[in-house]
Protein backbone atom coordinates (compact mmCIF):
# COMPACT_ATOMS: atom_id res chain seq x y z
CA UNK A 1 0.00 0.00 0.00
CA UNK A 2 2.89 2.34 0.74
CA UNK A 3 4.14 1.94 -2.80
CA UNK A 4 0.72 2.53 -4.36
CA UNK A 5 0.08 5.71 -2.37
CA UNK A 6 3.59 6.99 -3.08
CA UNK A 7 3.16 6.40 -6.81
CA UNK A 8 -0.21 8.12 -6.79
CA UNK A 9 1.21 11.12 -4.97
CA UNK A 10 4.01 11.45 -7.52
CA UNK A 11 1.73 11.03 -10.51
CA UNK A 12 3.62 9.90 -13.59
CA UNK A 13 7.00 11.04 -12.27
CA UNK A 14 9.23 7.97 -11.92
CA UNK A 15 12.36 9.90 -10.97
CA UNK A 16 13.45 9.75 -7.32
CA UNK A 17 16.11 12.03 -5.81
CA UNK A 18 18.23 9.24 -4.29
CA UNK A 19 18.63 5.48 -4.23
CA UNK A 20 17.49 5.41 -0.62
CA UNK A 21 14.22 7.17 -1.46
CA UNK A 22 13.69 5.00 -4.52
CA UNK A 23 13.67 1.91 -2.29
CA UNK A 24 11.38 3.32 0.38
CA UNK A 25 8.11 1.43 0.58
CA UNK A 26 9.47 -1.13 -1.89
CA UNK A 27 12.01 -3.34 -0.11
CA UNK A 28 11.22 -5.43 2.95
CA UNK A 29 12.48 -8.46 4.85
CA UNK A 30 12.25 -11.91 3.25
CA UNK A 31 11.72 -10.66 -0.30
CA UNK A 32 12.95 -12.17 -3.54
CA UNK A 33 15.08 -9.73 -5.54
CA UNK A 34 16.33 -9.96 -9.12
CA UNK A 35 19.55 -7.99 -9.49
CA UNK A 36 21.09 -7.23 -12.86
CA UNK A 37 24.75 -7.48 -13.68
CA UNK A 38 27.45 -9.79 -14.95
CA UNK A 39 30.49 -9.89 -12.73
CA UNK A 40 31.12 -6.22 -12.04
CA UNK A 41 29.60 -5.05 -15.32
CA UNK A 42 26.18 -3.42 -15.30
CA UNK A 43 25.45 -3.74 -11.60
CA UNK A 44 23.19 -1.23 -9.79
CA UNK A 45 25.88 -0.02 -7.39
CA UNK A 46 23.93 2.76 -5.66
CA UNK A 47 20.79 0.66 -5.27
CA UNK A 48 22.71 -2.24 -3.74
CA UNK A 49 24.37 0.14 -1.26
CA UNK A 50 20.96 1.61 -0.40
CA UNK A 51 19.55 -1.88 0.06
CA UNK A 52 22.41 -2.66 2.45
CA UNK A 53 21.70 0.51 4.42
CA UNK A 54 17.97 -0.31 4.56
CA UNK A 55 18.73 -3.27 6.81
CA UNK A 56 16.31 -5.56 4.96
CA UNK A 57 17.22 -9.16 5.80
CA UNK A 58 16.30 -12.72 4.92
CA UNK A 59 16.62 -11.87 1.23
CA UNK A 60 16.71 -14.25 -1.70
CA UNK A 61 18.82 -12.77 -4.49
CA UNK A 62 18.51 -13.87 -8.11
CA UNK A 63 21.68 -12.75 -9.87
CA UNK A 64 24.27 -14.23 -12.17
CA UNK A 65 26.83 -13.95 -9.39
CA UNK A 66 27.29 -12.20 -6.05
CA UNK A 67 29.76 -9.48 -6.97
CA UNK A 68 33.11 -9.65 -5.20
CA UNK A 69 34.13 -9.31 -1.59
CA UNK A 70 32.96 -5.93 -0.32
CA UNK A 71 31.38 -4.75 -3.57
CA UNK A 72 28.10 -5.33 -5.37
CA UNK A 73 26.03 -8.06 -3.75
CA UNK A 74 29.14 -8.97 -1.81
CA UNK A 75 28.20 -6.12 0.53
CA UNK A 76 24.93 -7.85 1.40
CA UNK A 77 26.73 -11.11 2.06
CA UNK A 78 29.07 -9.32 4.45
CA UNK A 79 26.11 -7.98 6.42
CA UNK A 80 24.30 -11.36 6.31
CA UNK A 81 21.25 -9.85 4.63
CA UNK A 82 21.10 -12.57 1.94
CA UNK A 83 19.90 -15.99 3.04
CA UNK A 84 19.75 -17.58 -0.42
CA UNK A 85 21.37 -17.04 -3.82
CA UNK A 86 19.85 -18.22 -7.09
CA UNK A 87 22.82 -17.80 -9.38
CA UNK A 88 25.22 -19.25 -11.91
CA UNK A 89 28.80 -18.10 -11.42
CA UNK A 90 29.95 -18.41 -7.82
CA UNK A 91 33.67 -17.70 -8.15
CA UNK A 92 35.70 -14.63 -7.15
CA UNK A 93 33.86 -14.13 -3.86
CA UNK A 94 35.55 -15.72 -0.86
CA UNK A 95 32.78 -14.74 1.55
CA UNK A 96 30.22 -16.38 -0.73
CA UNK A 97 32.34 -19.52 -0.75
CA UNK A 98 32.89 -19.46 3.00
CA UNK A 99 29.20 -19.01 3.86
CA UNK A 100 28.08 -21.71 1.43
CA UNK A 101 30.61 -24.30 2.58
CA UNK A 102 29.76 -23.52 6.21
CA UNK A 103 26.05 -24.09 5.55
CA UNK A 104 25.23 -20.45 6.28
CA UNK A 105 23.98 -19.62 2.77
CA UNK A 106 21.50 -21.48 0.60
CA UNK A 107 22.41 -21.81 -3.09
CA UNK A 108 20.23 -22.77 -6.02
CA UNK A 109 22.77 -23.31 -8.77
CA UNK A 110 21.84 -22.78 -12.44
CA UNK A 111 23.64 -23.08 -15.75
CA UNK A 112 24.01 -19.52 -17.01
CA UNK A 113 21.71 -19.86 -20.01
CA UNK A 114 19.11 -21.62 -17.88
CA UNK A 115 19.17 -18.78 -15.36
CA UNK A 116 18.64 -16.23 -18.13
CA UNK A 117 15.78 -18.23 -19.62
CA UNK A 118 14.12 -18.74 -16.22
CA UNK A 119 14.08 -14.97 -15.73
CA UNK A 120 12.83 -14.38 -19.26
CA UNK A 121 10.06 -16.94 -18.71
CA UNK A 122 9.05 -15.21 -15.49
CA UNK A 123 8.70 -11.90 -17.27
CA UNK A 124 6.82 -13.46 -20.19
CA UNK A 125 4.30 -15.31 -18.05
CA UNK A 126 5.63 -18.76 -19.01
CA UNK A 127 5.47 -21.01 -15.92
CA UNK A 128 8.10 -23.56 -17.00
CA UNK A 129 10.09 -24.88 -19.95
CA UNK A 130 12.17 -27.91 -20.94
CA UNK A 131 15.88 -27.77 -21.68
CA UNK A 132 18.55 -30.39 -22.41
CA UNK A 133 21.06 -28.44 -20.33
CA UNK A 134 21.87 -30.18 -17.07
CA UNK A 135 20.21 -33.51 -17.80
CA UNK A 136 22.05 -36.33 -16.06
CA UNK A 137 23.82 -33.97 -13.66
CA UNK A 138 23.22 -32.67 -10.15
CA UNK A 139 21.33 -29.76 -11.74
CA UNK A 140 18.49 -32.13 -12.68
CA UNK A 141 18.09 -33.73 -9.25
CA UNK A 142 14.51 -33.53 -8.00
CA UNK A 143 13.20 -32.05 -11.26
CA UNK A 144 10.84 -33.53 -13.82
CA UNK A 145 12.57 -34.98 -16.88
CA UNK A 146 10.97 -36.00 -20.14
CA UNK A 147 12.01 -37.58 -23.41
CA UNK A 148 10.62 -35.94 -26.52
CA UNK A 149 10.22 -37.15 -30.11
CA UNK A 150 13.78 -36.13 -30.98
CA UNK A 151 15.03 -38.88 -28.66
CA UNK A 152 16.72 -36.50 -26.22
CA UNK A 153 15.96 -36.12 -22.54
CA UNK A 154 15.04 -32.73 -21.14
CA UNK A 155 14.86 -31.14 -17.70
CA UNK A 156 11.88 -29.04 -16.71
CA UNK A 157 12.92 -25.66 -15.26
CA UNK A 158 10.44 -23.32 -13.59
CA UNK A 159 10.21 -19.58 -14.20
CA UNK A 160 11.74 -17.06 -11.81
CA UNK A 161 9.80 -14.06 -10.53
CA UNK A 162 10.89 -11.42 -8.05
CA UNK A 163 9.19 -9.03 -5.67
CA UNK A 164 11.65 -6.32 -6.67
CA UNK A 165 14.09 -5.95 -9.57
CA UNK A 166 17.15 -3.71 -9.25
CA UNK A 167 18.76 -2.91 -12.60
CA UNK A 168 21.43 -0.66 -14.08
CA UNK A 169 21.10 1.17 -17.40
CA UNK A 170 23.15 3.74 -19.27
CA UNK A 171 20.34 6.09 -20.24
CA UNK A 172 16.66 6.59 -19.50
CA UNK A 173 13.97 9.06 -20.40
CA UNK A 174 11.55 10.22 -17.73
CA UNK A 175 9.01 7.61 -18.78
CA UNK A 176 11.47 4.89 -17.83
CA UNK A 177 12.45 3.71 -21.31
CA UNK A 178 15.95 2.26 -20.89
CA UNK A 179 19.06 2.00 -23.04
CA UNK A 180 21.88 -0.31 -21.91
CA UNK A 181 25.48 0.08 -22.97
CA UNK A 182 27.26 -2.91 -24.49
CA UNK A 183 27.92 -5.78 -22.05
CA UNK A 184 25.96 -4.01 -19.31
CA UNK A 185 22.84 -5.14 -21.13
CA UNK A 186 23.50 -8.72 -19.88
CA UNK A 187 20.89 -9.86 -17.31
CA UNK A 188 19.36 -6.43 -16.70
CA UNK A 189 16.37 -6.54 -19.11
CA UNK A 190 15.38 -10.04 -18.00
CA UNK A 191 15.61 -9.08 -14.32
CA UNK A 192 13.51 -5.96 -14.93
CA UNK A 193 10.76 -7.93 -16.65
CA UNK A 194 10.70 -10.61 -13.93
CA UNK A 195 10.19 -8.12 -11.09
CA UNK A 196 6.78 -7.03 -9.80
CA UNK A 197 8.41 -3.65 -9.09
CA UNK A 198 11.47 -2.49 -11.00
CA UNK A 199 13.86 0.22 -9.84
CA UNK A 200 16.43 1.37 -12.40
CA UNK A 201 19.71 3.16 -11.71
CA UNK A 202 20.88 5.18 -14.72
CA UNK A 203 23.81 7.37 -15.69
CA UNK A 204 21.91 9.77 -17.96
CA UNK A 205 18.33 11.02 -17.94
CA UNK A 206 16.75 12.70 -20.95
CA UNK A 207 13.34 14.12 -21.73
CA UNK A 208 10.53 11.99 -23.09
CA UNK A 209 10.87 11.85 -26.86
CA UNK A 210 14.65 12.29 -26.90
CA UNK A 211 15.34 8.57 -27.28
CA UNK A 212 15.05 7.00 -30.71
CA UNK A 213 12.39 4.30 -30.25
CA UNK A 214 14.54 1.90 -32.28
CA UNK A 215 17.32 2.29 -29.72
CA UNK A 216 15.21 1.50 -26.64
CA UNK A 217 16.20 -1.86 -25.15
CA UNK A 218 13.53 -2.01 -22.44
CA UNK A 219 10.16 -0.20 -22.61
CA UNK A 220 9.26 2.04 -19.69
CA UNK A 221 6.18 -0.03 -18.87
CA UNK A 222 8.52 -2.40 -17.02
CA UNK A 223 10.17 0.35 -14.97
CA UNK A 224 8.48 1.83 -11.89
CA UNK A 225 11.19 4.03 -10.39
CA UNK A 226 14.38 5.70 -11.63
CA UNK A 227 17.37 7.03 -9.73
CA UNK A 228 20.13 9.08 -11.32
CA UNK A 229 23.72 7.99 -10.59
CA UNK A 230 25.89 9.98 -13.03
CA UNK A 231 29.25 8.85 -11.63
CA UNK A 232 29.20 5.15 -10.78
CA UNK A 233 32.40 3.55 -9.57
CA UNK A 234 32.48 1.03 -12.44
CA UNK A 235 35.08 -1.34 -11.08
CA UNK A 236 36.99 -3.34 -13.68
CA UNK A 237 37.95 -6.98 -13.30
CA UNK A 238 41.52 -7.79 -14.31
CA UNK A 239 42.88 -11.15 -15.32
CA UNK A 240 45.87 -12.15 -13.22
CA UNK A 241 48.48 -14.32 -14.90
CA UNK A 242 51.71 -15.82 -13.66
CA UNK A 243 54.81 -13.65 -13.62
CA UNK A 244 56.46 -13.48 -17.02
CA UNK A 245 53.44 -14.81 -18.88
CA UNK A 246 52.62 -13.14 -22.19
Amino acid sequence: MAQASSSAARGKNKLFPSAEEALQGVVADNQVLAVGGFGLCGIPEALIAALRDSGAKGLTAISNNAGVDGFGLGQLLATRQIKKMISSYVGENKEFERQYLAGELELEFNPQGTLAERLRAGGAGIPAFFTRTGYGTVVAEGKETRQFDDGHWYVMETALKADVALVKAWKADKAGNLVFRKTARNFNPACAMAGKVCVAEVEEIVEIGDLDPDHVHLPGIYVDRIVHNPNPEKRIENRTVSAGAR
